[in-house]
């Protein structure tokens, strides 16, 4: 049997409710590998040997004793930090929230828990999900197991990187501008963003909250499946939250794409795609045509105005969400000789130069006699994006463009420029702004060794068809294998 941290969750599963492993194995398997890559890869802020090791004891306990078992149970995953998990520190990589505990389990906690998951531990992130790389954590950067000399992608790259090193055997992460799908891109996983709605916000510390999604970061398309359909559903807990029933993930895995319109969206895969992220993208497409597919151009005009609406919208609502970190509430506070000098003080300690830099900007967006002018607009573009995409999906089912405009790129080689850094987001953003769905599917690697990833964008609650699409880019692509992590002990 291959190596039980290199599983996937359905493998893992079969073998668990097989009699050919335990969870005990499995778990002991993941934590041993996490103690070999950890002090290269750093994807963990905490890792949760105790509490992993008791949650797999009583999974085994449950299935010796043949008592109900969930569809998770004694699977080893990661989470990301910046979701609550009762009684382990939580602190979205930031140091305003260095300490804190929280008091309770997030929606998609609980909803892991109650399916009998393993919980590794919390993983590295960039600060409040602010960035690209994972670079900008309060505890230092995440490197990716492809290439340690390069970054894992953002803002999840420690969940990424966590299963990619098999110190997990899956992730969930969050995505505001892509922070799913682009490390999952970079890493060579599969990464999902459900419609917004369909996976509970409940004890996710809030980024930019009309476009903030948990989703599944995974080795195979079937995996995201699996583990999407445990967390999507309502929750009264979350005024956001879809009130129907959450479209199957599984339902039409492996249906081929055969009689399906793709729709290939020309203002994201053509100018300022990496030469051979485009080749890959291209093969990707006429292997779909070969398959059955029929392949229809594009253009989606408002797309190219994407990434500007996202920086004044997105910066807007986290300059709200962060303005409850005062030093009076949680975490960290350096005293002064008045509050405000307190809360001034505290928030000037606590948070980075991205956090900064993205309030600033915000608050300036908001403010009196530049509300129109900025935040109004981008408003307006935002709307004329969600109508381009609901016009284009009445020609087709999905639509295509490469997740990142180029694969992993060295550590510190856009920490100086922010703008450079934004871009690594442009072709995933749009779907954040509009509510859909969307995904990354790994097809191929760089000529360095790095791989490659393909976005599929489907309609709202059109997460069926997507799967469907992304399973049989799974099967027409060539398998990329795992990272060959040179590894020591800590």
């Amino acid at each position: 049997m291959t190596e039980l941290s290199q599983l996937t969750l359905v493998e893992a599963a079969v073998a668990l409710r097989s009699g050919e492993c335990t969870s005990v194995a499995l778990t002991e398997s993941v934590l041993h590998r996490a103690s070999l890559t950890e002090a290269s890869v750093h994807a963990y802020l905490t890792i949760d040997r105790q509490g992993a090791m008791a949650a797999a004891e009583a999974s085994d306990r449950r299935i010796a004793d043949e008592k109900p078992i969930g569809p998770l149970d004694g699977l080893p995953i990661a989470l990301k930090d910046n979701m609550m998990t009762k009684g382990i520190e939580t602190t979205a990589s930031s140091k305003i929230l260095s300490g804190y505990i929280p008091p309770y389990d997030g929606t998609v906690v609980k909803l892991l828990r109650e399916a009998g998951a393993v919980f590794v531990g919390k993983t590295n992130m960039d600060e409040f999900a602010m960035g690209s790389s994972t670079e900008n954590s309060a505890y230092g950067p995440t490197r990716n197991p492809w290439n340690l000399d390069t970054v894992p992608g953002g803002s999840s790259g420690g969940s990424a990187a966590a299963v990619a090193a098999g110190s997990a055997l899956a992730g969930l992460g969050s995505d505001t501008g892509g922070s799913i799908r682009q490390p999952a891109a970079l890493c060579g996983l599969v990464g999902m963003k459900p419609t917004y709605g369909l996976v509970s916000r409940y004890g996710l510390i809030a980024f930019a909250s009309s476009l903030d999604q948990i989703g599944p970061l995974t080795r195979s398309v079937q995996d995201a499946a699996v583990l999407y359909e445990v967390i999507a559903g309502h929750d009264p807990h979350d005024a956001t939250s879809f009130p129907g029933p959450a479209p199957s993930g599984t339902e039409r895995l492996g249906a081929g794409v055969e009689g399906l319109r793709v729709g290939v969206v020309n203002e994201l895969s053509g100018e300022g795609i990496d030469d051979e992220v485009l080749a890959a993208f291209r093969a990707t497409v006429d292997r779909l045509a070969n398959a059955g597919a029929e392949i229809v151009e594009l253009s989606l005009p408002s797309t190219a105005t994407a990434l500007s609406a996202y920086y004044l919208i997105a910066p807007a609502e986290c300059s709200a969400n962060l303005a409850r970190f005062d030093g009076v509430r949680y975490g960290l506070r350096v005293e002064g000789s008045t509050v405000d000098e307190m809360m001034s003080l505290t928030r000037a300690e606590g948070f980075g130069s991205e956090v900064i830099r993205r309030i600033l900007l915000g608050t300036y967006a908001l403010s009196a006699g530049y509300y129109d002018a900025f935040y109004g607009q981008a408003q307006r573009v935002r709307t004329l994006i969600i109508q381009e995409f609901a016009t284009a999906y009445q020609q087709v089912d999905v639509l295509v463009s490469p997740t990142a405009p180029a694969p992993a790129f060295e550590l510190g080689a856009k920490t100086q420029d922010p703008l450079s850094m934004y871009m690594q987001d442009i072709c995933t953003i749009p779907s954040n702004l509009s509510g859909h769905p969307a995904m990354s599917v790994p097809v191929g690697l760089s000529a360095s060794g790095l791989p490659i990833g393909f976005q599929v964008m489907a309609p709202a609650l059109g997460e069926t068809v997507m799967f469907q699409v992304a399973s049989a880019i799974e099967a027409l692509s060539d398998d990329i294998g795992r990272p060959v992590l040179e590894v020591v002990a800590s």
